[in-house]
């Protein structure tokens, strides 16, 4: 089977990262059906950001699957307060309070059994270990294990001999080097969206420009030269 026939599932946020790997999925071939979350999370702007993104990349689909926020509370992206501020280094301090318990664990079991329903053994995720805010679940660790503990766990994998395989494209690369790949690839960054905590006006949202995910997204642009679309409230990068 050519890489053009077949078929993945990529988890798509409404972020740079994650529209950057749908974006490098498309040029290798794959069709590409995104999968994104609401889970409670209260930057749930991101969910119509990804549903722009899809559209524009003319996905062969895009479901919103939506889970309960009771397991995720404590986390301060859904019910465990305000999102911290103004970290120079995120993650410095060990594992930030933005860190949703277990999520990643729970959005690739639920992109298995999709991609098992679809027919297809390919996965794209875009966790990187390098610019991030210290997120166990985005480790190359974690990856791999995921990907031999579902390939155990499924029919495709036992039966059919077809392992799964978790595309991570951006594991090793700085936040620069995601923006000026997506710049590359098409991205169309004025679709995309980084805050913790944004903020809404008649003209769209508007992103704190504190959070880590700020912080990160800033400092990326900034040192890949590519002019950062963001409406921002603050700003800590110059």
């Amino acid at each position: 089977m050519s890489t053009r026939s077949r078929r993945a599932v990529v988890l798509l946020s409404g972020g740079l990262d994650s529209a950057t790997c749908l974006a490098l999925a498309r040029r290798t071939g794959f069709e590409c059906h995104a999968l994104t979350f609401d889970y409670g999370q209260r930057h749930k702007i991101e969910i119509e950001c990804a549903a722009r993104i899809a559209a524009s990349a003319g996905d062969a689909s895009h479901t919103v699957y939506t889970l309960d926020v009771a397991p995720f509370a404590g986390s301060s992206l859904t019910t465990g307060g305000d999102v911290p501020k103004d970290q120079i280094e995120p993650g410095s301090d060990g594992i930030p309070s933005t860190y949703v318990p277990a999520r990643n664990l729970v959005f690739l079991s639920i992109a298995t059994a999709y991609a098992e329903t679809l027919g297809c053994s390919d996965l794209f995720i875009g966790v990187n270990a390098v610019d991030y805010s210290g997120y166990p679940d985005c480790r190359p660790e974690f990856v791999r294990a995921f990907s031999d503990a579902a390939t155990l766990a499924t029919k495709r994998g036992t039966e059919q001999n077809h392992p799964l395989t978790i595309h991570v494209p951006l594991l090793e690369r700085s936040k620069a080097d995601i923006v000026r790949l997506a710049a590359e690839s098409g991205v169309d960054l004025a679709l995309t969206t980084s805050c913790y905590d944004p903020s809404l006006d008649e003209t769209g949202p508007i992103a704190c420009g504190r959070c880590d995910a700020c912080i990160l997204r800033q400092r990326g642009f900034r040192d890949a030269g590519v002019q950062d679309p963001t409406r921002y409230a603050e700003s800590m990068i110059r």
